[in-house]
């Protein structure tokens, strides 16, 4: 699957994908991750690409002209591809949401900045909108690196096998449940002792299996 993102910050976002598994899955063919600076389709020399609102306000606005040619050259011929602006209005991001752009080509997704974009980029560009949560953050690009991760760990091969994907996932959503390693005790201090449950180091996998079951949840996809 293609990403691409559209941001007036490009290296702190390519900073974060520049390493770990999603390093290693773009090193590998698995997915592909294009951080674009939004200026490179500037058509003056100072490389504009916001202004102030209509009706005043007390900051700028992404203008609507440098994405819509930004998004016209990125957007592949496939049928699979879909555009997405990231905004505090938007639909909550969910694994339902995850799971359905999972199924993609190329996603494109644009990062706003400062007081937002002009509204026109929502009429007319975006095919959806989507926000991470019931706040404000100063960017998208946070959002952006949430959104990338969350769909790349559904791709086979980027977090695991093509087993360990399927059992997290046949069961109406993405299953999660405790952890443990060693040490098997773990003491912070004289008092206290952070044991890891018995179950777990006997053996018994229908014991392990049942602890599981009882401890795990799923994360709803619907």
């Amino acid at each position: 699957m293609k990403f691409d993102v559209l941001t007036l910050f490009p290296k702190g976002i390519t900073s974060y994908f520049d390493q770990g598994l999603l390093n290693r899955a773009q090193g590998k063919g698995l997915i592909e991750i294009n951080i674009h600076d939004l200026r490179n389709w500037s058509v003056d020399r100072h490389r504009t690409v916001d202004d102030k609102p209509y009706g005043g306000g007390n900051g700028m606005v992404l203008k609507v002209e440098p994405i819509y040619r930004a998004v016209k050259e990125l957007k592949g011929r496939k049928r699979k591809t879909r555009t997405i602006l990231l905004t505090p209005r938007g639909r909550k991001f969910d694994q339902k949401i995850a799971e359905e752009y999972s199924k993609l080509n190329q996603l494109i997704i644009i990062s706003g900045r400062y007081e937002g974009v002009d509204e026109r980029v929502a009429e007319y560009i975006a095919d959806d909108q989507i926000s991470i949560g019931p706040y404000v953050l100063m960017s998208g690009d946070l959002p952006a690196m949430v959104i990338i991760e969350t769909i790349a760990r559904l791709e086979t091969g980027v977090a695991g096998d093509q087993e360990w994907l399927t059992e997290r996932t046949n069961r109406g959503g993405f299953w999660e449940g405790p952890q443990y390693t060693r040490p098997e005790i773990f003491s912070p201090n004289k008092k206290e002792k952070w044991i890891v449950p018995k179950c777990l180091i006997g053996g018994n996998h229908r014991e392990i299996f049942d602890w599981r079951e009882e401890h795990g949840r799923i994360i709803e996809s619907s």
